[in-house]
């Protein structure tokens, strides 16, 4: 058995409706999958499993998700050992310790190439920074700002498919997961 982490791209079904996450458990375990776990109410599952390629995963929990909830979902799965190598990479350590809410990561389904970060560093407020690394894009938000434009710029239009979490998020799930 393999531990896995599993991130929702959104919870909300329309009109307000939103995925109770005993619902979400309850889905996971109908496939077969052990020691279920949420992480807060923002569609995070920690979860053992057999061990398999994460492209099948992915499709299963989609598959899934949408018998039960109605509506696709896209849902992007890590081994607990990649989640603990992208925790472990995290650039901005400093920033992560003063503030861990506007410190996030994008995580992706496919990685995502290197000249395409240099479109959201043009977004990027002065006090915002944005670095990729291994594939996912790490990003600081401003604590000045309200909204920052580097949210909207890292959507799947452009950048693929991905889910963001914060830094307090992340390094939670790693807790869960490590050993």
């Amino acid at each position: 058995m393999q531990t896995y982490v599993a991130l929702l791209y959104s919870i909300v079904l329309g009109e307000g409706r939103r995925v109770v996450m005993s619902d979400l458990k309850a889905m996971a375990e109908g496939l077969g999958l052990k020691n279920v776990r949420t992480l807060v109410a923002t569609g995070n599952l920690v979860f053992e499993a057999r061990t398999t390629k994460i492209a099948d995963l992915e499709q299963r929990l989609e598959r899934a998700f949408e018998v039960a909830f109605g509506r696709h979902v896209d849902i992007i799965a890590r081994s607990a050992e990649d989640w603990l190598r992208l925790a472990a990479g995290n650039p901005f350590p400093a920033e992560s310790v003063d503030a861990g809410d506007q410190v996030a990561v994008r995580v992706m389904r496919q990685p995502v190439a290197g000249h395409a970060i240099s479109g959201l560093q043009a977004c990027a407020a002065e006090d915002e920074k944005v670095l990729l690394v291994g594939g996912d894009i790490w990003l600081v938000f401003s604590r000045e700002r309200p909204s920052s434009r580097l949210l909207a710029a890292a959507n799947h239009k452009r950048m693929g498919i991905g889910t963001s979490r914060n830094w307090n998020t992340v390094r939670r799930l790693a807790e869960m997961v490590g050993k």
